[in-house]
């Protein structure tokens, strides 16, 4: 097996990741291509040390909250094809769920994250580097429904993390990765010509 296409797609929280995520991998899987998928926060740090209110305060939007020292070694093992154990986080008790799930490696593997295009040593692993464009107003109002539906969050709660961490941590770290991306997308995970044209540019690097 040659060593798989490892795409990367970063950007703010809320900027349409997954959207542009899902949509691109719809298009493979009707070309009936395996692809797998690898979300940078099933790799926060496991916390189970920490007593729930330290955890709570912890900063989640720094690099450091993330283990990409194990990311990278799993990424490692696909491009060498080995299966990984991928991990699983709860959002709620703020740590690493004690169950993996076994991926196996595909012609492609996405992944998608809002630190992966900050992360020095993670970038010689990536192929191709998309950074999803969205202004901060429409990441913080879909921020705000997605962690009041899914994540059980208060609105109160989800604003004051947003003014304390997520902003700042933004610019600080996630908007100036841009610059390091093979493609910039604008108009979120809805941009069929982006779209189209990334499948085409990976369809023409696995023949």
């Amino acid at each position: 097996m040659q060593s798989p296409l490892i795409i990367a797609i970063s950007g703010a929280s809320g900027s349409g990741k997954s959207l542009f995520t899902e949509n691109l991998l719809n298009m493979f899987s009707i070309e009936g291509r395996p692809v797998q998928i690898l979300r940078e926060d099933h790799y926060y740090r496991a916390q189970d040390h920490l007593p729930m209110e330290e955890r709570e305060r912890n900063n989640y939007d720094h690099p450091n909250a993330f283990e990409h020292e194990l990311l990278c070694e799993h990424l490692q093992q696909l491009k060498s094809g080995q299966a990984i154990d991928y991990p699983f986080y709860c959002f709620k008790t703020h740590t690493r769920l004690p169950h993996t799930e076994k991926l196996e490696p595909a012609p492609v593997i996405i992944l998608e994250g809002i630190m992966l295009l900050a992360t020095p040593e993670l970038l010689p692993l990536y192929d191709v580097k998309i950074f999803i464009d969205t202004p901060l107003d429409i990441c913080l109002m879909r921020r705000m429904m997605r962690d009041v539906k899914e994540r059980g969050r208060s609105l109160e709660s989800v604003a004051i993390q947003y003014e304390s961490t997520v902003k700042p941590m933004y610019h600080q770290f996630i908007e100036p990765s841009r610059f390091t991306a093979d493609v910039i997308v604008t108009q979120g995970g809805e941009n069929l010509i982006a779209l189209d044209v990334i499948r085409s540019h990976i369809q023409q690097a696995l023949l």
